[in-house]
């Protein structure tokens, strides 16, 4: 039997937040972002340093018997939400959220030791999947042969700062060191510049055995459904930054000789636009709280999670954009930052399409076919 969800943010939570939003207003401001998205190294390695190793949130998913914080996803939700604020060039999502839950799922020293690095925040994970996968799809794998490992994985995101893969093979799920020899991560053009992606490939690259068969399969299933369970939380902080800068620029911008926020048409494309931030609210904290209790079917609480917020985070950014008038059209200005993030993450672990389909077969409902 499942218990309520509870969606109100607790003492705990609300402190946490504060702290991370105090840090990244002074780390993580809309120029700072946008020069990284400019150069060759679009990671904020320093703030990362800060985040996973000063305050320990790499490690918040993973108990502290294990080398972490013992928090649970909720926390990590939070995280999320102020990353997504921020749009924080951090692998905060793919090494501490994808990776963690990988290995948590996986038996055995190997992986316990992977583990205990991740939650450090010293070493960087990232599972070797396309980003665009969703939890239970098939995905492409690689071959394995006599220890190594061979094929070719594109759309890896965050491949190019990660120290250590987590690569579905047919033999099982396997550890490989980007450092050694017989792996090439090639950075690809990516329109969130903020989350690059890469294509990984791999020609005999030496693997360590994390997991096998189905073992394996559970494992990479259940990280990316944290993954999709839980970016509903950085839609939200994206679309509630957009709505917020909104609302400002419009109480200031005058027109007429009066403010333009004052428009009755303006009103009520952000009043729509707020009561679809509340509900993806309220969807990304349901999310949350299944994967942290058992609340609710884990599964559909992520499914119905992405089904929605995928849309409104992407609404919000086009209408921050235009609401802004020719402003929001500058390079200068961070909400072309926004929209570049909410449409990368709008196909990241499934599309909205794709979770729909997945909600009416967990519901025993007909679902129009996805393209």
């Amino acid at each position: 039997m499942t218990t309520q969800s509870d969606l109100l943010y607790t003492e705990e939570e609300e402190a946490l937040r504060s702290a991370v939003r105090s840090l990244l207003a002074d780390r993580c401001d809309p120029a700072g972002v946008l020069a990284r998205t400019e150069s060759e190294q679009p990671h904020d390695r320093e703030l990362w340093k800060t985040l996973a190793d000063s305050m320990g949130l790499a490690g918040l998913l993973v108990p502290e018997g294990r080398g972490g914080q013992g928090a649970t996803h909720r926390e990590a939700a939070v995280v999320l939400e102020e990353l997504g604020r921020a749009v924080a060039p951090v692998p905060y999502l793919t090494s501490a959220v994808i990776a963690t839950e990988t290995l948590l799922a996986c038996t055995g020293d190997p992986a316990a030791e992977l583990l205990a690095a991740l939650a450090s925040g010293r070493t960087v994970g990232a599972l070797a999947v396309p980003f665009a996968t969703a939890p239970g799809a098939v995905h492409t794998r690689v071959r394995h042969e006599g220890g190594t490992l061979h094929g070719e994985v594109t759309g890896v995101a965050d491949a190019a700062v990660a120290d250590i893969l987590l690569v579905p093979a047919d033999g099982g799920l396997f550890a490989v060191d980007t450092g050694r020899d017989g792996i090439t991560v090639t950075p690809l053009t990516s329109l969130d510049r903020t989350r690059p992606l890469a294509t990984v490939t791999l020609d005999g690259a030496p693997a360590r055995l994390l997991a096998e068969g189905a073992e394996a399969d559970t494992a990479v299933r259940l990280g990316l459904r944290s993954g999709a369970g839980l970016l509903a939380s950085e839609q939200l902080g994206l679309a509630d930054w957009c709505l917020t800068e909104t609302v400002a620029y419009l109480k200031e911008r005058h027109q007429f000789n009066r403010p333009v926020g004052s428009f009755q048409a303006l009103k009520h494309r952000l009043a729509d636009l707020w009561l679809r931030v509340v509900n993806t609210r309220a969807a990304a904290r349901h999310a949350a709280d299944a994967l942290a209790t058992g609340s609710d079917e884990p599964n559909l609480a992520a499914a119905l999670a992405q089904a929605y917020a995928a849309p409104v985070a992407v609404r919000a950014a086009e209408e921050a954009l235009q609401l802004h008038g020719g402003i929001g059209m500058t390079w200068e200005h961070p909400v072309h930052l926004y929209l570049k993030r909410a449409k990368a993450d709008s196909i990241a672990l499934g599309t909205a399409g794709r979770h729909r389909t997945e909600l009416a077969d967990l519901v025993d409902l007909p679902a129009p076919a996805t393209p």
